[in-house]
């Protein structure tokens, strides 16, 4: 995947642009899937979905590895289960991400997700780019 180059959105009205970058997530042993704009956040760890993407994805919520995850709002509860997550000719191996019910907004993280990137980011242009970098 050479520099691919994306636009800031506005998800919500009322928000100012971020950059959202539009992904599917999948459920490697369901195949089920959705398609959803996640918030790049590279002062997120771990990628994180809203808890109700779960049951979309053929997940039981609860079902997942329980752990207690630190956030800008403190700390809350979230379940792990396995997913892809897909953009254009891009795909991650299955990894655990965390669905949280108290979450809104998808996030993009480091570990498991930007962290295969060379990520820029350019606000006064409202555009951020990801490129996979050579091996």
């Amino acid at each position: 995947m050479s520099a691919r180059d994306y636009p800031f959105s506005v998800i919500r009205p009322g928000d100012i642009a971020r950059p959202y970058l539009p992904i599917i997530i999948i459920n490697p042993d369901t195949e089920k899937q959705i398609n959803v704009y996640a918030l790049i956040d590279t002062g997120a760890d771990e990628c994180a979905f809203p808890g109700s993407f779960a049951s979309l994805l053929g997940h039981n919520l609860q079902a997942g590895q329980l752990k207690r995850v630190s956030t800008g709002n403190g700390i809350t509860v979230a379940y792990s289960h396995t997913i892809r997550i897909i953009i254009e000719e891009f795909s991650t191996q299955d990894v655990l991400v965390d669905f949280m019910p108290n979450l809104n907004i998808p996030l993009l993280g480091v570990r498991s997700f930007l962290s295969n990137f060379i990520l820029t980011v350019d606000y006064p242009n409202k555009q951020f780019s990801l490129t996979l970098p050579s091996k």
